[in-house]
């Protein structure tokens, strides 16, 4: 057998693989013997079949089967031996005057080539890294959520600007019909407010779903609907009162302190306002991570140029899934994974170059980590260490939720190495400011 490799271009190569009949001639009588052991013909004992009879039968099946292993496992080895970075998997010539009846096969299998570039760490246009503090406005609306939350409530005859309203909604033609309890601080304008306020128990209110709430999505709770669909709703509903409530706030007190915080850490509403705004701080922080490493991502694709065999990826791109696609549609298919192809050889460059790597031991450390912190939700807080790692092993055991964890701790190892060795604009924004730059 011979296996040869020759460069189109930078991108693209072919390789090809001769075999002869003595590469493979004597796994074939092997396996034709295993047949002719167990093969039950009419006529014959079994094991007494004539050899000629099973290779008449069974030989040439055998042969191409042969044939195929062999080739598969060369190509494999000469791949892995001669260290090529290959993009996609090897993709077959087709041969039209192929004939399996001959002495010798030919196989030629066009490989496209990953690829080689730099990448550069320091450019010129400097990615933002934002600072999210909570703003004295917010913790203050968290101090009134959490006197609500603990409150009493008490029920009421008829509405007001600060009420509870439990009723349904209901639109025969959208198919509507939702229970759901609203406040009357989310309704949106002095037309709607006038309805709510004075309302009783038994009112049929008639409304118009366009701007009847001053959050978008309090709308799509209310009914009941898709994001989508409340996006674009226009209709009028009605609205059966079935319950006006009012809450009265919980007092800032060692009573509800002691609620919030069972270790007695916070006694007074300076300290539990120090609470509201670290915790606050390290939740914006998850998400400033989370931009940072989007925008680091967008950054280095769009700095980092470097040619791609498109046309090989297209062509491997209409046989690599399950359903066979057309020359358009893999083409289409290309243009929307383009860039995380760019970004996942990027990727891969600074974690080789930079010597970042992720061994299994780590891996379960940081489900371990999850885990716990799932755990801790529902109040398990010092869980044994025997119960982390037999759930950890359960979940690694599954191959999707394990590329999952395995992706996070690269994100995460990834996101270190970017704030230690790029520099960025930094900026202190509040939420409601860094909400409205990054998503507008």
């Amino acid at each position: 057998m011979n296996i040869t490799k020759e460069n189109v271009d930078a991108l693209n190569a072919v390789v090809k693989v001769d075999i002869v009949a003595e590469d493979y001639q004597d796994k074939v009588t092997k396996v034709l013997n295993d047949y002719r052991k167990t093969a039950n013909i009419p006529g014959f004992r079994k094991g007494q079949v004539p050899m000629g009879m099973v290779k008449k039968q069974y030989g040439k099946s055998v042969m191409i089967d042969e044939v195929n292993k062999l080739l598969q496992e060369s190509l494999n080895k000469f791949l892995v031996e001669e260290k090529l970075d290959i993009l996609g998997n090897p993709l077959p010539k087709v041969q039209d005057d192929f004939n399996w009846d001959a002495d010798k096969f030919s196989f030629e299998f066009e490989l496209g080539l990953a690829p080689e570039f730099d990448v550069n760490l320091k450019p010129k246009k400097k990615v933002t890294q934002y600072n999210i503090v909570a703003t004295d406005e917010l913790i203050e609306k968290e101090l009134e959520n959490i006197q609500t939350r603990y409150g009493k409530m008490s029920a009421k005859e008829e509405g007001t600007e600060v009420a509870n309203i439990t009723g349904t909604f209901v639109n025969e033609e959208k198919e509507i019909n939702k229970k759901s309890t609203i406040s009357v601080k989310d309704i949106k304008g002095k037309t709607n407010l006038k309805k709510f306020v004075g309302a009783k128990v038994g009112d049929v209110l008639e409304l118009k779903t366009k701007n009847l709430f001053e959050e978008e999505h309090k709308l799509q709770q209310a009914l009941g609907v898709s994001h989508d669909d409340a996006k674009e709703l226009e209709i009028p509903v009605t609205l059966t009162i079935e319950e006006i409530t009012e809450i009265e706030p919980a007092e800032l007190d060692k009573e509800l302190f002691d609620k919030l915080f069972a270790d007695g850490s916070v006694n007074t509403v300076t300290e539990l306002k120090e609470k509201i705004k670290e915790d606050a701080e390290k939740q914006f922080q998850q998400q400033a991570d989370q931009q940072l490493l989007n925008a680091v991502t967008e950054n280095l694709v769009e700095n980092t140029k470097f040619d791609l065999p498109v046309e090989f990826l297209q062509k491997w791109l209409q046989t690599a899934g399950e359903k066979q696609l057309t020359t358009e549609e893999a083409a289409a298919e290309y243009e929307k994974s383009e860039k995380g192809l760019r970004y996942q050889l990027i990727e891969g460059k600074i974690m080789k170059d930079n010597d970042i790597k992720l061994d299994y031991a780590e891996l379960v450390d940081y489900a371990k980590g999850f885990i716990r912190a799932q755990m801790a939700q529902f109040g398990n807080m010092n869980p044994e260490e025997k119960e982390l790692d037999d759930i950890a092993g359960r979940i690694l055991q599954n191959q999707d939720e394990a590329q999952k964890l395995q992706g996070q701790l690269i994100s995460q190892k990834l996101l270190a190495f970017y704030k230690e060795n790029m520099s960025f604009d930094t900026k202190e924004v509040s939420y409601e400011d860094f909400i409205k730059e990054v998503y507008k």
